[in-house]
């Protein structure tokens, strides 16, 4: 199952995102993935872990188990490269052996000081808050993220991170639309008011932290996670299938994309089975009412500065 973006390219609406994970347990991660079904996989520069996932891939093209044109991958700019971004998409092109990206989202609404190309630090200042970089707009940026399409580096740009008033900036000064916006979204923290905009305006949504970041986030966070709520556990037991596939098949029939994230083989092949059933429209209706406007991942625990305030 796929959703067809504003330009025609087809998006996968079940993906593997790679926060978190590193080393050997990506590689095999990647390969098992791949041979479950998934076709999409989430990366980003701050990830670190570009290399890992680039070594996974080339296995996985060099054996035959697949081929390049087969798959959907994304990846995104840090916040420190606004400035030099067709060096940080070469340089992420480079760590993941590809030619071109399916994908390329700018990963955050914010520029920061600049601490070298790929680097992804997060500079801040004498009192422990994020260095702004008020020299590049976000305009700027978008500019340059367009000519990764001429260039051919790139089949797709997105943004990720943005709000209804920053997504509507975009769509006036982009002459290449935004094809996709990645936003934190789950049963806890539906934002069905960013998400019906931007559908109405041909911009794909795709759902991080689509389990609202389960164990992670609680334990990184200290958030609430939607996987204990009651009213998904019972739709769980109706359907015999688990809440993360309840919520995942909620997230589809919204029509966004999910991109959950796991280390472990049972609940990969767990989270790709949610095709094979279909909630009601009184269900999604009734877990409609479960939202807390819940937002489970917090970026200023690092940077000192909330940018959601």
């Amino acid at each position: 199952m796929a959703i067809t973006l504003n330009n025609g390219f087809r998006m996968p609406a079940v993906g593997l995102g790679v926060w978190r994970m590193e080393g050997k347990e990506i590689r095999d991660l990647i390969i098992n993935a791949i041979n479950i079904g998934y076709r999409h996989f989430d990366c980003a520069a701050d990830y670190k872990n570009e290399a890992e996932v680039g070594e996974a891939l080339a296995g996985a093209f060099s054996t035959g188990l697949v081929k390049r044109e087969d798959l959907f991958i994304t990846t995104k700019l840090w916040n420190s490269d606004h400035g030099h971004v067709v060096e940080a998409c070469k340089d992420s092109l480079k760590k993941l052996r590809l030619d071109y990206l399916d994908l390329y989202l700018v990963h955050f609404p914010v520029a920061t000081k600049h601490t070298g190309v790929g680097a992804t630090a997060s500079a801040l200042d004498e009192d422990g808050v994020l260095e702004i970089d008020t020299t590049v707009s976000l305009e700027t940026t978008w500019h340059a993220m367009e000519e990764l399409v001429s260039m051919g580096l790139v089949r797709s740009i997105g943004i990720s991170n943005y709000d209804i008033f920053l997504t509507r900036d975009c769509l006036v000064y982009s002459k290449v639309k935004p094809a996709v916006n990645q936003i934190e979204t789950h049963p806890y923290f539906q934002r069905d008011s960013l998400v019906k905009f931007c559908q109405k305006h041909g911009i794909c949504v795709t759902a991080h932290t689509p389990l609202g970041g389960a164990a992670a986030n609680s334990e990184l966070f200290g958030s609430v996670s939607c996987l204990d709520d009651p009213v998904l556990k019972n739709l769980a037991e109706k359907y015999k299938k688990t809440v993360a596939q309840v919520v995942l098949r909620w997230g589809i029939q919204r029509n966004t994309v999910v991109i959950p994230k796991t280390s472990k083989l049972e609940r990969l092949n767990e989270n790709f089975q949610v095709f094979d059933f279909e909630l009601t429209k009184e269900e999604m209706d009734l877990i409609k009412k479960v939202d807390r406007k819940h937002r489970t991942n917090q970026p200023a625990k690092f940077w000192g500065i909330d940018l959601y305030a």
